[in-house]
């Protein structure tokens, strides 16, 4: 059985290099001979079950020694492309699990952002989305597909308004 991880590191850093913490955390993989893809919110792992069950303590642990302050975790069964098992539902385009992954990441950057700020977004006021959304820039979010609707969506705002926010930041 193929299985994969995925796992992001915390604190995030908007543009610029990764932070120490997920590039260990990625080496940590690569190392003990998964497959990785990293990205600007998590490193995805995969490989055989036993090989990837056992790298993980030294994942987590090399993104602990980096600098990470949390650690986040899915494991999940690979597609199998094996012909000796047939899945039970055909399983999802290779191209489709990127986005739902993605998509994932923003839900949870916009949680912790809420739980900073103590409300939901759309609860604030226009000054607590404003920082909402500078909180949001410094940790990658509109760096992700479609973020912007996503989280103009949460704040009960229009794109525009997110935009202009942006906007307001850059200057």
């Amino acid at each position: 059985m193929r299985l994969e991880a995925e796992f992001t590191s915390e604190p995030f850093h908007g543009e610029g290099s990764p932070p120490e913490h997920a590039l260990a955390a990625r080496d940590a993989a690569t190392e003990a001979g998964l497959e990785t893809d990293f990205g600007p919110l998590g490193t995805l792992a995969r490989g055989d079950a036993k090989s990837l069950l056992e790298a993980l303590p030294a994942i987590t642990q090399a993104a602990l020694d980096g600098g990470a302050t949390q650690v986040t975790l899915q494991v999940r069964r690979a597609a199998d492309t094996g012909n000796d098992v047939v899945p039970e539902a055909p399983a999802a385009p290779a191209a489709a699990t990127p986005v739902v992954e993605l998509n994932d990441a923003l839900a949870r950057l916009i949680a912790d952002v809420e739980r900073e700020m103590g409300a939901k977004l759309g609860d604030l006021d226009r000054p607590g989305k404003q920082r909402a959304v500078r909180l949001l820039r410094e940790r990658g979010a509109f760096g992700l597909r479609k973020s912007v609707s996503s989280v103009a969506d949460a704040l009960g705002v229009t794109r525009f308004t997110v935009y202009n926010y942006l906007n307001r930041e850059a200057d």
